[in-house]
């Protein structure tokens, strides 16, 4: 199965945040590596725009054959047509790309591991797609809106009796380390979900995504230590 890897060059919460160092790699690099070590993983490919992205992703082996269009690197544009773009250039490679793996390179801590059971889930399961996921934090009982006067309400129309939470259902959020993706399923409904759609569950010191500063120096922590 191909990995793509997005990386566009514009981020702004982070500048230059897919190829900041990271306990003594640029960030992109933890995933090109996590990739390449996979076994369930044959080509390892960055999907960017920018040309020093390129450079740094094929020092660390990756493949960059083309170039992601400037319009399909903006703040607006949908992580989904990128991959359609890189799925259509394969396709005039000579390439036919049924499914394949998306691994965000903000994810540094999910392993060649991760990647491999998450691909076989995909296959065992015949799925349109297998989406990383952690325990969320919180109940969703607990989360609150406030107004402009600072008054908290529940959100989700929760009742005002507290619980503890061990009697919360177990909730998941997507923690965007891996997406196995079927590229006609997606591509037909502009969807990852679908019936057919399954969670591989990763740990939370796994499910780190890089967003904001802090997040780099709490990778950073985790990278060096022996947490995972």
């Amino acid at each position: 199965m191909i990995a793509l890897i997005p990386a566009r060059g514009g981020s702004k919460g982070i500048p230059n945040k897919n190829i900041r160092d990271v306990a003594g790699l640029p960030l992109i690099a933890h995933t090109i590596e996590a990739a390449r070590s996979a076994q369930n993983i044959h080509r390892v490919l960055v999907s960017t725009d920018s040309e020093e992205i390129r450079k740094v992703a094929e020092t660390y082996g990756a493949e960059v054959p083309f170039l992601r269009p400037k319009e399909l690197a903006q703040d607006d544009s949908l992580a989904i047509d990128a991959y359609k773009h890189a799925v259509d250039q394969l396709k005039k490679a000579g390439e036919n790309v049924e499914s394949f793996c998306v691994l965000q390179a903000t994810s540094p801590l999910r392993t060649a591991r991760d990647i491999d059971q998450a691909i076989e889930l995909f296959h065992t399961k015949k799925a349109d797609s297998v989406i990383s996921v952690s325990q969320a934090a919180q109940p969703i009982t607990w989360y609150r809106k406030m107004d402009s006067q600072g008054v908290l309400t529940p959100y989700f129309g929760a009742g005002e009796k507290p619980t503890n939470r061990q009697e919360e259902e177990t909730l998941y959020i997507p923690n965007g380390a891996i997406y196995v993706l079927r590229s006609e399923f997606i591509f037909t409904n502009k969807s990852y979900y679908s019936p057919k759609t399954y969670g591989y569950v990763m740990p939370r010191e796994r499910s780190i995504d890089i967003d904001e500063p802090i997040d780099l120096q709490i990778a950073e922590m985790l990278l060096t230590s022996s947490v995972r």
